[in-house]
């Protein structure tokens, strides 16, 4: 694999997969607004690295942003390659071996096991070529980005944060934001339901203070190990050792006991203190496209900063989907089906998360079905399990579907009967989902559609000639109707949607989803990025006649079964706009690329950025 960060950006290079931006930019907003134009470009564009910055490194974005170079991170041509090197795994160690050579193949096999696991080191790593203490060990020596507008400032978004269990010594590495408060201080965004969050509140419990290691770079399978839904307990340096056929190296921090990969850029020592108040953090432009609002997080405080001498700052911008966040999802879809199958439900064959439903808001599964009641068996499994219990919508199809087709699901949502194949539950979803007024607790629905023959005949809908816009409507889009059984309309918040479906004869059509008319323009993959993030299944989804009405307005706060508070969309402000467009010559570039944020203005709830 490779030997440092700055390794993997010459394979990128080599490969025609790398920009270099030579002009300097700045680390407040503008180079966020590059990245996010790249990113939403064909293909994902291209890896960015900066070399010139408002501080004193460069700045890597984007590495990850396409299969290609997912694939290349981890060391394989293709991500599927890792898949069936799992499968193989798990067939060769579950097996039954009754002769006594098939029991010695294995010894191979638990010899190269033995090469996975991390090894520490007595000696000074390269993430300690440079080391800062004191008044030096300024956090805002790092180029860290500001990505959007209504951010409450600077966060660090690619950290390996490294703790340790008090009770058991198991070490967990997770990817929790942090925002710069100060010199030497930051949030540490760790969810309730993330093991940070729970080693915090042993260390709680024990009245002690809690060491934690931020590593940053290095080889970018840490990075992608530290996003990985790796069981509890279970070491995220044994996962890097086995994707990258090499164990981990790790060296002692400088200030505390906690060990780090010793070729990363940069680790950040300190602690958080648990008998501190909380602090106020955030707000932040997140991942659901949406802004995670301010909360109460624990203040992190830096003890030292090392670093190699060459380092290079790596960073990632999440927003509205696709951005590199959607790749990494993809990887993990490859990496995890295998154990999945094998631990929680044999009979799944395939699953893949869309990027419109940003990590966990839709999954589609395909199983083998032998029973009745087995799809929402299946649903309900993983509805309990790691990660999965943040989904939202689920599809269900059954065995030899392809999933990745999307002609293929289309015919099947068309041929779904909503009042037959809807499974409704309730459960805990993401701490950032915007739209429960529950927070961390909502509504989950799957579609049971293991019975549906895709190619099977099906009737047509009788939609009238013209329908016109009435009441709080101002369009209908049936375009998707003979293709999807769906139904969209645009319309304000004083809008009756259930009348107006059944005075105009849509409740023919399986779903009609409503999207706030500020909607209008948005493409498919748009829509159902909105119709996924604005719902709470318990809430916004009843049947109007034959038809599943959703509705994925958004919620005004204070009304009775909404949120106390709704987020604005995330976009860039007019003024980064025009000074990336104004600049871009200068970047090198290519050919100019629109800004993504002109398209999701629109959907701002008020003329200002803030909510």
């Amino acid at each position: 694999m490779y030997k440092s960060l700055g390794e993997f950006i010459g394979r990128l290079e080599r490969e025609g997969e790398l920009l270099r931006i030579k002009t300097r930019v700045s680390s407040d907003l503008e180079i966020a607004e590059i990245t996010d134009r790249m990113a939403k470009s064909a293909g994902g564009g291209k890896a960015l690295l900066f070399e010139k910055t408002d501080r004193e490194f460069p700045v890597l974005t984007n590495m990850m942003g396409s299969d290609r170079r997912m694939a290349m991170a981890l060391g394989v041509e293709s991500l599927d390659d890792i898949g069936r090197r799992i499968d193989s795994l798990l067939h060769e160690a579950t097996s039954p071996k009754e002769r006594l050579a098939d029991k010695l193949k294995v010894l191979p096999l638990l010899s190269e096991m033995a090469r996975w696991f991390p090894k520490k080191s007595t000696r000074r790593g390269e993430c300690q070529q440079v080391i800062l203490r004191g008044d030096d060990a300024d956090i805002n020596r790092l180029p860290i980005l500001k990505s959007w507008g209504c951010d409450g400032g600077r966060f660090v978004t690619l950290p390996m944060v490294n703790t340790v269990d008090p009770e058991t010594g198991i070490r967990n590495v997770g990817m929790y934001r942090m925002q710069v408060f100060d010199s030497r201080t930051t949030g540490m965004h760790w969810h309730i339901h993330k093991t940070g969050a729970r080693h915090y509140d042993a260390y709680r419990r024990l009245g002690r203070r809690m060491p934690v290691a931020v590593a940053l770079g290095g080889d970018p399978v840490y990075t992608y190990c530290a996003t990985a839904p790796m069981p509890d307990n279970m070491d995220e340096y044994l996962l890097a050792g086995f994707l990258r056929r090499k164990a981990v190296k790790l060296v002692r921090c400088m200030t505390c006991d906690l060990y780090v990969p010793s070729d990363c850029d940069f680790v950040i020592e300190g602690y958080v203190d648990p008998s501190e108040e909380k602090v106020i953090e955030g707000a932040f432009g997140d991942h659901t496209g949406f802004y995670s609002l301010q909360d109460l997080y624990p203040r992190f405080h830096i003890t030292a900063i090392t670093h190699r001498r060459d380092a290079v700052y790596p960073a990632t911008v999440v927003g509205i989907p696709p951005q590199e966040d959607a790749c990494i999802a993809k990887a993990s879809e490859k990496i995890f089906l295998a154990p999945i199958r094998l631990a929680i439900q044999p009979e799944i064959e395939d699953m893949t998360m869309p990027a419109a439903g940003t990590a966990h808001n839709i999954a589609i599964v395909s199983l083998t079905k032998r029973y009745d009641g087995q799809a929402a068996k299946v649903a309900q499994s993983l509805w309990g399990a790691g990660q999965m219990m943040f989904n939202k919508y689920m599809l269900l199809t059954r065995s030899g579907i392809n999933i990745h087709d999307t002609e293929t699901l289309a015919a099947i949502m068309r041929r779904t009967d909503p009042a037959r194949d809807i499974i409704r539950s309730e459960g805990i979803l993401d701490v950032l989902d915007h739209a429960t007024a529950t927070c961390g607790y909502g509504g989950k629905a799957a579609i049971d559609a293991t019975d549906i023959d895709p190619r099977s005949a099906v009737g047509e809908y009788t939609l009238p000639e013209t329908i016109t816009p009435s009441d709080g409507i101002t369009r209908i889009d049936t375009q998707y109707a003979e293709e999807w059984g769906v139904a969209v309309l645009f319309a304000t918040h004083e809008a009756d949607p259930d009348g107006f479906i059944v005075r105009n004869g849509l409740d023919c059509v399986n779903f009609a989803v409503v999207v706030d008319d500020r909607a209008d323009g948005l493409d498919a993959g748009e829509l159902l990025w909105l119709a996924a993030a604005n719902t709470d299944p318990r809430r916004d989804m009843h049947m109007v006649g034959h038809c599943m009405m959703i509705d994925a307005r958004s919620k005004r706060p204070h009304v009775a079964g909404n949120p106390d508070r709704w987020p604005n969309v995330v976009t860039s402000l007019p003024e980064t706009i025009a000074l990336v467009d104004a600049r871009w010559n200068e970047y090198g570039t290519g050919e100019f690329i629109e800004s993504p944020s002109r398209r999701y203005r629109r959907l701002l709830l008020s003329d200002t950025e803030k909510w």
